[in-house]
């Protein structure tokens, strides 16, 4: 896979009282992606970006939610949600603590 490409597949942790259950039990982080990105760039993206094994990911899709704005209907856009569990002894530390 292109370099590049890999870089931007992933756009942020998705920070979650699911996503950290989810975290804790079972090595399986959640992020949000671009919407076109499939499981094997996703993968790949993980283990470049944070230097571990990655085991599977599944992939969904969060339909955007319906608001109202006054009288005015609006809808939020939907995205790309991606659960990827890693392989046992592997761990990624988002806080960077020292």
């Amino acid at each position: 896979m292109n370099r590049e490409r890999l870089m931007k597949v992933l756009l942020s942790p998705v920070v979650s009282e699911k996503a950290a259950i989810a975290a804790e039990s079972g090595a399986q982080y959640a992020f949000r992606v671009i919407p076109d990105a499939t499981k094997r760039e996703i993968g790949q993206a993980v283990e470049l970006m944070f230097d571990v094994k990655v085991e599977r990911v599944q992939v969904l899709n969060v339909k955007g939610k319906r608001k109202r704005f006054g009288q005015r209907s609006g809808k939020r856009p939907g995205w790309r949600k991606a659960y990827v569990r890693l392989q046992p002894g592997h761990d990624i530390d988002f806080g960077g603590g020292a």
